[in-house]
């Protein structure tokens, strides 16, 4: 058999491969090449978030308004009067006429202790002094005749002279007699034990069929007067001159008593004295307010915060307190320019009232202030002013949470 045309093609074969390679490899090359010459998309931020588009922002308007200004401190309640009420007088307790956590005014009826050794005793002084006046009075009578024998030189001097010390003597009897009749009746009194003042009573310290005793140290029941109430707080000696010089000018401050946390008012009072010394460890003065407390909202021991009003600052430029920043050169804000971007406004910050801060220096009243979405601004930047809603739109999220709630509403 001829192999020779057998080896023939197998050459063949070999160099149509080879060439078919070379021309492959050669295209591919030259289509990298001309691909390494196109520019490449631009290239956007993890999550799909453009850091060329506008920052939503809630801005608000700078306003002129009047401006409080208040001093702050913390205080307590304090009963204007606490009583412990105890009994005059020794005996059993026979009745109370009160329950725990009542209120009485002066002068109802608390308990009755045992009246019937103080009655027995007013018998006896009464009886000694019905026997004591009878002896007076026969006396008297006798002075009468003696004096009558004397003028009649019937009788010595001496005996007219005792007959008088006689008289005198139960004169002096009665009058003994009748206060032990009055002490009587006193006893009789503090048998029943009134109020002495008005207010709220404490828990019960001893049970009726008790035998008390005026020496008794935990007595019958406490009473706190409640209404009014005072509140006694603690400021600054720096702020003194300024309290003393409102005090001069106007008769009463006005004082606000607010919860632990400053987010509920509790009562409204005015300011009532200033101590006359300054505590030398912690550098503060004692002041003292009083609170009608009408709806019992302030309860005696009850700490909470105090705020005075010192002074009102009229027409003042306010923005919202969540606009004013801090910053390495100190306070700030973004103000919004026609542009629809933002410059950083150094400021001089006044007073703050509530949700709003005065500005004294930096911004006009009219300017918009950015207050929410600081966090994403520099000077210069592109805004969006966002509406202000319950809950936030996915664009006005930051690009986490967009992703975020992306996938969940995908799922």
């Amino acid at each position: 058999m001829n192999k020779k045309p057998l080896l023939i093609g197998v050459l063949l074969v070999l160099v149509a491969g080879a060439a078919g390679g070379y021309f492959y490899f050669t295209r591919s090359t030259d289509g990298a090449a001309q691909g390494a010459s196109v520019p490449a998309p631009k290239a956007k931020s993890k999550g799909g978030f453009d850091p060329n588009r506008p920052t939503p922002v809630l801005a608000d308007v700078a306003t002129k308004k009047d401006v409080n200004i208040f001093l702050n401190g913390l205080g307590s309640v304090t009963p204007l009067r606490t009583v412990t009420v105890r009994s005059r007088v020794d005996g059993e307790l026979v009745k109370l006429h009160f329950t725990e956590g009542q209120t009485v005014k002066e002068g109802d009826l608390l308990a009755e202790i045992d009246a019937r050794p103080f009655q027995v005793q007013l018998m006896q002084a009464e009886g000694q002094m019905a026997r004591d006046q009878a002896l007076l009075a026969n006396a008297r009578i006798d002075l009468e005749r003696y004096q009558t024998l004397f003028k009649q030189d019937s009788i010595a001097k001496q005996q007219v002279d005792t007959q008088a010390a006689l008289v005198r003597q139960y004169e002096g009897a009665v009058r003994t007699d009748q206060s032990q009749i009055d002490n009587a009746k006193l006893q009789l009194t503090y048998s029943r034990v009134t109020a002495p003042i008005s207010g709220r009573l404490g828990l019960r310290q001893v049970d009726q069929g008790n035998v008390v005793r005026a020496g008794d140290a935990n007595g019958l029941v406490v009473i706190t007067q409640l209404q009014p109430v005072a509140v006694i707080f603690t400021i600054p000696q720096d702020n003194l001159p300024l309290v003393l010089r409102r005090i001069k000018e106007t008769e009463k401050l006005a004082v606000e008593a607010w919860d632990r946390e400053n987010r509920s008012r509790l009562a409204a009072g005015t300011l009532i004295t200033v101590d006359n010394q300054i505590d030398p460890t912690t550098g503060t003065v004692k002041l003292k307010a009083e609170f009608p407390n009408t709806d019992g909202s302030l309860f005696s021991n009850q700490f909470v915060n105090v705020r005075m009003l010192v002074d009102t600052r009229k027409d003042a430029t306010v923005v919202p307190a969540a606009a004013v920043q801090r910053g390495a050169q100190g306070m700030f804000v973004y103000v919004v320019r026609d542009d629809s971007t933002v410059t950083v406004r150094p400021v001089k910050v006044g007073p703050t009232d509530g949700p709003v801060t005065a500005i004294e220096a930096g911004v006009q009243p009219g300017e918009r202030v950015v207050t929410d979405g600081v966090d994403r601004l520099r000077e210069g930047a592109k805004i969006e002013l966002a509406q202000r809603s319950a809950s936030p739109s996915v664009e006005a999220l930051p690009p986490s949470e967009k992703k975020g709630r992306g996938k969940k509403g995908a799922e």
